[in-house]
């Protein structure tokens, strides 16, 4: 069974940084995108990034220049690097992936809180 744990999250101060990890265990398939979603109280799950088996990575508007999203495939593992955050980047964050069946399963997601 696949499974994925995040960590990497925690508080910090607008204008911080932090570095998510998500690792991904179990694929009997191969895992074709990983992708980083966040979702903050009250709101919707907000897709921010994400990453292929080939390397091809896309962004939300809301992330591009100040998030990178990168992989280890040795260590199975997808990064979210976050620069420069701010109070509205709190929120749950939360890994995706879909095997090469097209079967999608998420992490439990870890929280990330910007304030000073």
């Amino acid at each position: 069974q696949v499974q994925l744990v995040e960590s990497g999250g925690g508080k910090v101060q607008p204008g911080e940084s932090l570095r998510l990890s998500c690792v991904v265990s179990g694929s009997r398939f191969g895992i074709t995108i990983t992708g980083w979603y966040r979702q903050a109280p009250g709101e919707e799950r907000e897709w921010i990034a994400e990453i292929t088996s080939a390397g091809r990575t896309d962004y939300a508007d809301s992330a591009n220049g100040r998030f990178t999203i990168s992989a280890d495939n040795i260590k199975s593992t997808v990064y979210l690097e976050m620069n420069n955050l701010r109070p509205e980047d709190t929120a749950v964050y939360m890994c995706k992936v879909q095997d090469r069946l097209g079967f999608t399963y998420w992490g439990q997601g870890v929280q990330v809180t910007v304030s000073s």
